[in-house]
């Protein structure tokens, strides 16, 4: 099988570095799978996880809050402004944002000011 050099990477550096055989997203297009030497592409992506299949049909997981996939017949890039790999998640962290998010969003009208942000978080 062969492999393509992925990364993906946030303002605050790289969360993913390595060669993978798949990586599957999902598109603001729909879901979107990726192997090596795939025609050159750039999608944007929704809030979701990521699949890096690799060679010995392991699976690693990232969650990513959006952002685009960059593809190269050699190398992929994920850009997002926040990503992180499944063994990486602090869920009781993540349940606490959730919360909290769901309470703004429950003092906010859709056409308010901050709603948006609040349905993001």
């Amino acid at each position: 099988m062969s492999t393509v050099h992925t990364e993906i990477v946030t303002p605050y550096g790289k969360v993913f570095d390595g060669d993978v055989h798949m990586v599957s997203v999902r598109a603001t297009s729909g879901e979107m799978g990726v192997l090596p030497h795939h025609m050159p592409i750039v999608a944007p992506l929704e809030i979701a996880t990521v699949r890096l299949k690799q060679e010995n049909d392991e699976t690693d997981y990232a969650a990513v809050h959006g952002g685009f996939i960059q593809v190269h017949p050699e190398h992929i890039t994920i850009l997002s402004e926040a990503a992180e790999m499944k063994e990486d998640i602090d869920v009781a962290r993540a349940e606490r944002a959730k919360a909290e998010a769901e309470s703004a969003l429950s003092e906010l009208h859709e056409s308010s000011k901050g709603y948006a942000e609040a349905t993001l978080k």
